[in-house]
């Protein structure tokens, strides 16, 4: 290891750290990126975010076949899934970007280090030293600043642990075949995301959430819509219950919950607990700072600074932001931007968009309806369905809508709230509007091209006045 001080080194290379050293190096930073694994990338391209969506448009494609004949297209009746194909193919989907990580690093010169990265310590003389082993050997590494970003990994239930049968995203990724049924513990983005692809590899799909309703952080609308749509397509869901206990089954697993006190019990082939991410903070050197974690999640100010000087935490890890990449990717641009001495700028928490890539899929920003009435605004909503737009007519997606919530006194858009056809991209709009401050009344005199998708948005915020066009 090179005899140097690093103006920062930063620890993990998921989509926060990576996108943090290339920045880094864009500025002029002499920048060190640590990795403990083989490839950089990360949890998010290698057994998240891409793998997934990787399977979730093989698994769109397969569901338009079926409805190949509406469309004109016949002679597909003997259509065959190749299971070890899709998963190939998104092997080298992964491969691909991981490769392209490796040139980004060379191409911004930062320099990219093997081994498990731990604080040491405060600064010396305003120089932080992180230990690196790799191989069984420890060596020192210099910097002025650091920047943590080690992720996070999937929660598991008490008393389980992940193998052949109960499975995490990682497990799920790698089958070898698709079940013939499958439990999902946990209805938020992950768990309605793999329901909707083994739903449609043909899979028998429970769903089972803790609390009242499907996708739980959405605005209560987008989840009524969701449940009605996973009843049609056939995936069963259980709401508002408690799994108490997992035992080996005639099928493969006995899952036992209670609703309102009643137990239930379901038999499956497997289990995928989707319960939520806990930050991987433990044996990175916490404790010889002034880092005190909560709930091992790690608390910054608005620049991504810890309480130890020097010290930044970025993405998944860091206390009371969501466990997102792109929010991770932008953390880690205000990070560096800031240690570089450059005009930066802190994240607002109500303009960071969720997308979740289920089928149909769901992007929001901002204030749900009951939380913009919680906080006191005078609300007015537009609503807008797809069944009425002759994009989703053509494309042969009719189910959704977008709904934007607004206050009535200004005009000022609070939260936009998208389900159906393309929504995690539509959502772009909503989220550059709101960052630029326009009203509903900017977006109801933006020319919105014809025949697109993009129409709804136009519609909807015509629609917060009782006067859309198409409906």
């Amino acid at each position: 290891m090179p005899e140097t001080t690093y103006d920062v080194a930063i620890i993990g290379s998921g989509p926060a750290g990576y996108t943090a050293a290339i920045r880094a190096g864009q500025l002029g930073l002499k920048t060190a990126l640590i990795e403990k694994d083989s490839l950089l990338g990360g949890t998010c391209l290698h057994v998240g975010c891409i793998p997934t969506k990787a399977l979730l448009f093989n698994a769109e494609l397969w569901d338009h076949l079926k409805d190949a004949k509406e469309f004109g297209i016949e002679g597909v009746d003997s259509r065959r899934l190749n299971w070890a194909a899709i998963q190939e193919r998104k092997s080298r989907i992964v491969n691909k970007h991981a490769k392209g990580l490796e040139f980004l690093m060379r191409k911004n010169k930062v320099e990219t280090i093997k081994g498990y990265g731990k604080l040491t310590g405060p600064a010396q003389s305003g120089v932080l030293t992180v230990e690196v082993t790799n191989n069984g050997k420890s060596m020192p590494l210099k910097a002025k600043n650091v920047i943590v970003s080690t992720g996070s990994e999937a929660r598991m239930l008490p008393g389980l642990e992940a193998n052949d049968r109960v499975l995490t995203n990682i497990e799920i990724l790698a089958l070898k075949d698709i079940p013939k049924s499958l439990v999902i513990v946990g209805a938020g983005a992950v768990g309605v995301e793999f329901a909707s692809i083994f739903q449609s590899f043909g899979a028998n799909v429970s769903l089972i959430e803790m609390l009242p309703r499907l996708v739980p952080v959405e605005d209560e609308d987008i989840s009524k819509e969701l449940a009605r749509v996973y009843r049609k397509r056939g995936i069963n869901f259980h709401t508002g219950a408690k799994v108490e206990k997992v035992d080996k089954g005639k099928s493969g697993l006995s899952v036992v919950f209670s609703v309102d006190g009643k137990q239930q019990k379901i038999e499956s082939e497997r289990i995928l607990i989707a319960v939520g991410r806990k930050p991987r903070t433990e044996n990175i050197g916490l404790e010889k700072t002034k880092i005190k974690p909560e709930r091992g999640f790690i608390q910054t100010d608005s620049w991504m600074q810890t309480a130890e000087p020097g010290v930044y935490a970025i993405g998944d890890i860091v206390l009371g932001t969501p466990q997102l990449a792109h929010v991770g990717s932008m953390e880690g641009i205000v990070a560096v931007t800031r240690i570089a001495g450059k005009t930066a700028k802190p994240i607002n928490p109500e303009h960071i968009p969720n997308a979740t890539y289920c089928h149909p899929e769901i992007g929001s920003v901002g204030l749900t309806e009951a939380k913009a009435e919680e906080a006191g605004y005078n609300v007015k909503v537009g609503k807008f369905p797809f069944t009425a737009n002759s994009r989703a007519s053509i494309v042969g997606q009719h189910e959704g809508f977008i709904k934007i919530v607004s206050d009535a006194d200004y005009g000022e858009i609070l939260g936009v709230h998208i389900i159906g056809p393309q929504a995690t991209e539509l959502i772009a709009e909503a989220v550059a509007a709101m960052e630029l401050e326009a009203t509903v009344e900017d977006l109801i005199w933006t020319i919105h091209a014809h025949p697109t998708l993009a129409e709804a948005m136009l519609d909807a915020s015509n629609g917060v006045y009782g006067m859309a066009i198409n409906a």
